[in-house]
């Protein structure tokens, strides 16, 4: 019995032993950092540096911390501004454990550290906002300019399409939470690498405002548009105004001067026609005669008159009218002469 009872003690000290060099060894990856605990307390510096390392077996627990930088996404909240605008701001941050063997003490793992950085990320966050006003948190850059548009030229009182001023802009802000969540992370071992505003998104009743905002500056671009159109319209009307004037009284005025030419050339053959005997002249007088009568009468006419008057002086006379054809022999004789 002693010698099958050999065997079986060789191997079961060979497996003892095994199990013991395999207890007493572990590896470190290059994304991991390692807390030694003996009998629940941290003992030794933190590992580092990645490889095989060396711990007593059964005594000492190997706690593994991650070494990469990790990932804050708070969640969305309301927030009110220093202008009583309520606003929902989602944020993010960067964060790496700095001290390894304060972390460890403190929170222990990623899920309480997470915790951590939602209360006081968050509260920072909070206050950063409360103090400040919405375009404080929307702008960036206080030295922004906005893109040019000639329809925002020329609005009234020049206030449409103009970036109010700010003191500080979002970036500013960003840094204030990052060195206020700093300096209270630090006791938990916790570096804040980056903090950063992921979005801003307005109440229904802000959006409600800045969509009237937007539609009362388009109207009044649009009046603008408008006003300036009805200007040009006017001064076209009366520069037309002014040439249709301009032509009539050109026009006018050679028409007149064609007439009086015209008159005067006309008088001067009915001179030249009817001076050249008396019967031609005493032929014309009768003929204005009858024109005066049919200018003047009409078969409704109805006329007081004296006997002397000298319109009834040819009614009543009988009008001894000269003779067509003597005028017109005489003419033709004194057109051959």
């Amino acid at each position: 019995m002693r010698t099958s009872f050999l065997p079986a003690a060789l191997i079961a000290g060979a497996l003892l032993l095994l199990l013991l060099l395999f207890s007493s060894f572990y590896t470190v990856d290059q994304t991991e950092q390692v807390i030694i605990t003996q009998f629940g307390q941290p003992i030794g510096q933190p590992i580092t540096e990645p490889g095989l390392h060396f711990r007593l077996p059964f005594v000492q627990n190997v706690n593994r911390l991650d070494k990469r930088f990790l990932e804050w996404d708070g969640a969305p909240v309301a927030i009110p501004t220093r202008d009583k605008t309520y606003i929902h701001v989602d944020a993010f941050a960067r964060w790496r454990i700095e001290g390894p063997t304060t972390y460890f003490v403190r929170l222990h793992d990623e899920r309480s550290a997470q915790s951590r950085l939602e209360d006081i990320l968050g509260s920072e966050t909070r206050n950063a906002i409360a103090k400040h006003d919405l375009i404080e948190i929307v702008r960036t850059d206080k030295n922004r300019q906005p893109l040019h548009d000639e329809t925002l030229k020329g609005g009234p009182n020049g206030t449409i399409g103009i970036l109010p001023p700010i003191e500080f802009g979002r970036l500013k802000i960003e840094e204030e939470i990052k060195g206020a969540a700093a300096q209270k992370l630090a006791e938990f071992g916790i570096a804040v690498l980056d903090f950063r505003i992921k979005r801003v998104n307005y109440n229904p009743d802000v959006l409600d405002r800045i969509y009237q905002r937007m539609i009362s500056e388009r109207l009044q671009i649009a009046q603008r548009f408008r006003s300036e159109g009805e200007g040009e319209s006017a001064r076209i009307a009366g520069q037309r105004e002014r040439d249709l004037n301009e032509i009539r009284s050109n026009a006018y005025r050679t028409v007149q001067q064609i007439r009086g030419e015209a008159d005067a050339k006309a008088t001067e053959i009915y001179a030249r026609a009817y001076t050249q005997n008396p019967q031609a002249a005493e032929f014309y007088a009768f003929l204005k005669v009858l024109e005066t009568y049919h200018k003047t009468f009409t078969k409704d006419s109805t006329l007081v008159l004296s006997t002397d008057s000298d319109i009834f002086a040819l009614l009543k006379r009988g009008a001894a009218k000269p003779k067509a054809d003597q005028v017109t022999t005489q003419g033709a004789e004194r057109g051959t002469e």
